[in-house]
C-alpha cells in the first residue's frame, strides 16, 4: 500500500502538475456529490478533497461557507458523510482526503473518527484550525496509521513556522496561494514566486497551490513551480450555475 506521497510521487513521474478537486458534502445533496466526483474522476482529477461541513468554516469564503451551512440545513450529518464517503472510495480509485474543522473531530472522538476514515481507506486529513503545537495526538495517531496530517504553508508564515509545519506534516503541502478565504481570485505575481521558492525550502515534501484557482492559465502558471493545483471554489460556483453535467468539461479544460 503505497502512502499519500509515494502515490503522489509516482503520478508526478507522468504528469507535470497533478489536479486536486473539492467538495462540500451533502451539498447540494449526496447524489449530486456522486455525479460530481464520477465527472472529475473521468476527466482526469488526481485527488479529491471531501469537506465535512461545519457551521463555522473559518477558512473558507462566502460560497463554500454557504454550501456548509446549507448542506447542513439539508440534513448531512456526520454519519452520513462518512457512510457517503466509504461508498465513494470504493466505487473511484483515486486518493481522497477528508478537510473539516476540529470541532468536528473532537465531538466525534479523534481516535474513533481516525479509525474510521482509516478503514475506509482516506488517504489523509486537512484540518485548518488545528496548529501542530494543539494537535500532537490527532498527528501522532494519523501517522501511526500512515495517513497524511497536511500542514498548511501561509504567505506570512516564517521560515522557522514552515520548518515546524513540515516536520509534523505528510503527504504535500497546502500552501495558500495569498492572504485570507477561498473563493477570490488570486494574482500570480513575483511576491509568489517568491513565496513559493520559500515553501521549496522549507520541505522535501510535494506543493499543492490553492485559493483562487479558476482556469487553465493558473495552472500553466503553478506547473514548474508547484506540484498539485487545488480547485474548489470554481466547481461548487459552476455546479450552482451550471449542474453537475458541467464540471468535466471544466476539469478537461484546465488540462
Amino acid at each position: 500500500m503505497y502512502t499519500l506521497e509515494e502515490t503522489i510521487r509516482n503520478t508526478l513521474s507522468h504528469k507535470k502538475i497533478l489536479l486536486m478537486t473539492h467538495l462540500v458534502l451533502g451539498y447540494p445533496s449526496f447524489e449530486v456529490n456522486q455525479q460530481v466526483i464520477k465527472q472529475m474522476v473521468e476527466n482526469g482529477v488526481d485527488l479529491i478533497e471531501l469537506q465535512i461541513p461545519f457551521s463555522e468554516p473559518m477558512a473558507d469564503g462566502p460560497m463554500i461557507l454557504k454550501a456548509n451551512q446549507e448542506a447542513i440545513s439539508r440534513g448531512a450529518r456526520v454519519n452520513d458523510c462518512l457512510q457517503f464517503t466509504r461508498e465513494i472510495i470504493a466505487e473511484f480509485h483515486v486518493p481522497f482526503l477528508f478537510m473539516t474543522y476540529y470541532n468536528i473531530l473532537f465531538k466525534y472522538g479523534v481516535e474513533e473518527f481516525i479509525n474510521r476514515a482509516y478503514d475506509m481507506n482516506i488517504q489523509g486529513f486537512i484540518i485548518p484550525d488545528l496548529p501542530p503545537e494543539e494537535g500532537k495526538e490527532y498527528i501522532e495517531l494519523v501517522k501511526k496509521r500512515n495517513m497524511a496530517p497536511i500542514q498548511i504553508f501561509a504567505p506570512t508564515s516564517t521560515e522557522e513556522r514552515m520548518k515546524l509545519l513540515a516536520g509534523n506534516g505528510a503527504g504535500f503541502i497546502y500552501c495558500v496561494a495569498r492572504r485570507g478565504v477561498t473563493g477570490k481570485k488570486t494574482d500570480f505575481d513575483k511576491d509568489f514566486n517568491g513565496y513559493i521558492e520559500r515553501c521549496r525550502r522549507a520541505t522535501g515534501l510535494p506543493l499543492a497551490v490553492g485559493f483562487g484557482i479558476r482556469a487553465k492559465e493558473d495552472v500553466n502558471f503553478l506547473t514548474g513551480k508547484a506540484d498539485i493545483a487545488v480547485i474548489g471554489t470554481e466547481t461548487i460556483r459552476l455546479v450552482d450555475e451550471k449542474g453537475a453535467e458541467a464540471v468535466g468539461p471544466f476539469i478537461a479544460s484546465m488540462r
